[in-house]
């Protein structure tokens, strides 16, 4: 067959040219002999940022703007459903949650009210059953596209059960408790170690364990979680394919709560944010690629995996600034996060995706030349 030539140099990394070709690709030994020899810390990958997020009207933008033009322009963005950023070769998505045990807490949002944007049918019998809910900030940008926390998860297992060869779906989870913007206003619950518990259940509710990686998957009989990245003890692509993890992306406090009193992550469903000396320690959020270089690099070599961004509140679209987008594909993270896994048509031609498209690569720091031309999904 004939050969594709694809140059990374498109992207301005730092990778060598390499050559994929159709028979190479589905060549199904060369596949399982990477499979083997690759662990799921090995490679990288591209995510969206804020996934569940919806685009807000005009009148709500407005709305924000009157008080505050920066901050409507940094929230100016959305996606597309879950399954078609999936199907595109998203692999990595984060979901802001609220708690709501109750129910019911978050069913009238002042945000549409006042903008005359109105809500979807159903919107308020939803919001009213207890467990976590979606979304971005309270009142002023309420809308997701899956409601409640449990359905973003169904619809996450029926693609990842319906694709069981992807490279292992990250999850990164925002535990929110901001306050309303607005004046009267309905802020957010506190992540308390009960609500965490119950996080933690209804993730295990709708995914069996043969679904997850967790932290006690990852640590097995090492002393700690960190032992055990630093010993290389992530599973391999080929036990990681068609599995899904969970990285809780918050604060020293919030993280703490989450821990407990626990040496490490023991019977938790995430992994967390930690400094790389915690005994918890094996993935790390470090979002800025260009000035977070020289540490993201050292915890990639170490064995942490870390998830970066390539754009952050529409700057770099508007601007078409592709360096921090270039850094953060040739720096070593294993996840890389964006709002524009497609263009904004209306700021221009930003995107970032992996080159000649492919969905998983060989980790530029810890595996280059390691697929020789071939990509891993």
């Amino acid at each position: 067959m004939r050969a594709i030539f694809v140059s990374l140099s498109l992207l301005g990394l730092l990778f060598p040219t390499v050559m994929v070709s159709a028979q190479t690709m589905g060549e199904p030994a060369g596949r399982i002999q990477l499979d083997s020899r690759l662990r799921m810390n090995d490679i990288v990958t591209v995510g969206t940022h804020n996934s569940y997020k919806q685009s807000l009207s005009a009148a709500e933008l407005a709305l924000i703007a009157s008080r505050n033009p920066k901050a409507a322009e940094s929230i100016d963005y959305g996606h597309r459903s879950l399954t078609e950023q999936l199907d595109a070769g998203v692999r990595q998505l984060e979901i802001d949650v609220y708690h709501d045990p109750v129910g019911g807490r978050f069913a009238s949002p002042k945000g549409p009210a006042l903008s005359g944007r109105r809500l979807p049918d159903g919107f308020a019998a939803l919001m009213g059953e207890p467990g976590l809910k979606v979304f971005h900030i309270p009142d002023i940008d309420p809308h997701s596209l899956c409601q409640p926390f449990t359905a973003c998860l169904a619809e996450i297992r029926r693609w990842s059960d319906d694709h069981p060869g992807h490279v292992p779906l990250m999850i990164m989870i925002n535990a929110k408790q901001d306050a309303s913007p607005l004046p009267g206003g309905t802020g957010a619950l506190p992540f308390d170690e009960a609500a965490f518990d119950n996080f933690d259940r209804e993730v295990r509710g709708m995914l069996p364990p043969g679904k997850l990686i967790t932290p006690d998957d990852v640590q097995g009989r090492y002393p700690t979680l960190r032992d055990a990245v630093l010993a290389g003890n992530w599973p391999t692509l080929a036990q990681a394919r068609g599995k899904i993890w969970f990285a809780l992306d918050e604060g020293p406090a919030v993280v703490a709560t989450y821990r407990g009193k626990r040496r490490s992550l023991e019977g938790r469903v995430m992994f967390i944010n930690i400094d790389e000396k915690s005994p918890a320690a094996a993935y790390m959020t470090l979002n800025e690629p260009q000035q977070d270089a020289d540490n993201i690099r050292a915890a990639v070599t170490a064995g942490f995996i870390v998830r970066t961004r390539a754009d952050a509140n529409t700057v770099e679209a508007r601007a078409n600034n592709t360096g921090p987008r270039d850094a953060a594909l040739s720096g070593g993270a294993q996840y890389i996060s964006t709002d524009y896994i497609w263009p904004d048509r209306r700021l221009g031609d930003y995107q970032v995706r992996l080159p000649g498209g492919a969905i998983a690569l060989c980790n530029p720091v810890r595996a280059p030349g390691a697929c020789g031309g071939m990509a891993l999904e």
